[in-house]
């Protein structure tokens, strides 16, 4: 009786410690996938509050007489004529007639340093829009500096503690600040710049278009590229290659090179595609090229594993019928794995999206002003944009990076959601 009591406290002990261990070890889990949640949490946070002011562009309502004397120009003249006409000088004396108390060669200045440096050329393309304006007064919205638009934004209005630097306005740059908003003439507006823009010297003026345009032509360029290849490698490799050292070496090298680090992939496409070849920086359609390289791995894996799900039924009943194996494999296997092979491919092309270093390597960190139209253009894309504007002191540079990086998040949550979906809604359980 002792030793079978003794022997079954000693088993419950023992199960008690086991289950003691197990709800230990849930909760290091528990602990675990929390803390994850923190940080993405704390990470979306700060991006978000840093970024969320670049989606909003402050400007300055202004009334322009367009005096056809002081511009030389009349509704007749030729647009050679108004291109030839200064714009500038005209602007600056516009702002000295409407702002009489700024007298000091500083304080102008200061004064025309509050509106962007293209205000003239937006005086000039109106004109050259509609010359009919001559002779009249517009009241016209023009885009603030980037220090009037971070201090109206960030801290106009507000109680400063003492010593607070307040961006980088003058106290007479603030002095006109204060005359202009009691006025009415200062309004904030959802900022369109940002989209219809490509890169620029100056932060107001900074727009993300271009990097998207050329992301856009290098995951094109990718996409027709890989997907055809990959699909074709998955194919022979699993239904008509024969098992030999030749394709066990090949698997393995699919295998380690996509392991391989991405900038590998753009020293080689700086060796090969622009040293060797000739072809030019920069543009879209090397930037596909190296891109393409990096992510076949990943779909060839993908598709590799699509095919092998395919039941061994399904070839069974089609071979029994009478097909060939290439009816088998075009007419059955493959769309039966083609959900699986394009979740991979979403995945692959996601993957590339956020890419930067195999493109630093083949040129495209240029800075371009110009959204590309092809992909032999000259183009940068989103992660590079969002690299090159890090490196810039202003704080809307700071602003507008956040605001890039949200957009490039905005885009991988959509081709990552749209990989789940995909997979939920075209796969099919055996």
């Amino acid at each position: 009786m002792t030793n079978s009591k003794s022997t079954a406290e000693r088993r419950s002990a023992q199960l008690a410690k086991r289950h003691r261990a197990e709800s230990r070890f849930k909760w290091f889990g528990r602990i675990s996938i929390g803390f994850g949640l923190a940080c993405v949490l704390f990470l979306f946070t700060d991006i978000i509050s840093k970024g969320i002011g670049a989606f909003t562009q402050t400007y300055i309502n202004i009334e322009i007489p367009f005096d056809e004397t002081q511009l030389g120009l009349n509704q007749n003249s030729t647009e050679k004529e108004i291109k030839a006409a200064s714009f500038n000088s005209f602007f600056r004396k516009v702002l000295r007639t409407q702002n009489p108390e700024v007298t000091g060669r500083k304080d102008k200045r200061a004064l025309y340093a509050l509106f962007t440096s293209d205000a003239p050329l937006i005086l000039r393309n109106m004109v050259l829009a509609d010359p009919s304006i001559l002779g009249t007064t517009q009241k016209i919205s023009i885009v603030a500096d980037d220090d009037f638009d971070t201090y109206y934004k960030h801290s106009y209005g507000r109680d400063l503690a003492e010593g607070e630097v307040i961006g980088r306005l003058s106290d007479s740059q603030i002095a006109l600040v204060d005359k202009f908003v009691q006025a009415g003439n200062v309004e904030k507006r959802f900022n369109t710049i940002l989209f219809s823009n490509a890169d620029s010297r100056e932060p107001e003026l900074a727009g993300i278009k271009g990097a998207i345009m050329g992301s856009l032509l290098t995951l094109f360029v990718t996409l027709i590229l890989s997907f055809p290849i990959a699909v074709a490698t998955a194919i022979y490799l699993e239904e008509f290659a024969p098992k030999n050292k030749i394709t066990d070496f090949i698997e393995v090298n699919i295998n380690n090179l996509a392991a391989v680090p991405s900038v590998i992939f753009g020293l080689l496409g700086l060796a090969v595609f622009i040293n060797f070849f000739g072809m030019p920086r920069s543009v879209p359609l090397i930037g596909g090229f190296v891109l393409t390289l990096m992510t076949l791995p990943t779909i060839i894996i993908s598709s590799r594993a699509a095919i092998k799900a395919v039941p061994p039924s399904i070839r069974d009943a089609a071979l029994g019928m009478g097909a060939s194996k290439m009816q088998t494999v075009v007419h059955h296997v493959l769309p039966l794995a083609m959900p699986g092979m394009l979740t991979g491919t979403i995945i692959g092309m996601a993957q590339a999206l956020g890419e930067t270093a195999p493109l630093l390597m083949i040129g495209m960190v240029a800075f371009i002003v110009d959204a590309p139209a092809s992909i032999t253009d000259s183009a940068t894309v989103l992660p590079v944009q969002i690299f090159l504007w890090s490196d810039s002191p202003e704080r809307a540079f700071v602003e507008k990076t956040s605001a890039a990086i949200m957009v490039l998040l905005a885009f991988l949550i959509f081709m990552n959601s749209l990989a789940v979906w995909l997979r939920k809604r075209l796969e099919r359980r055996w």
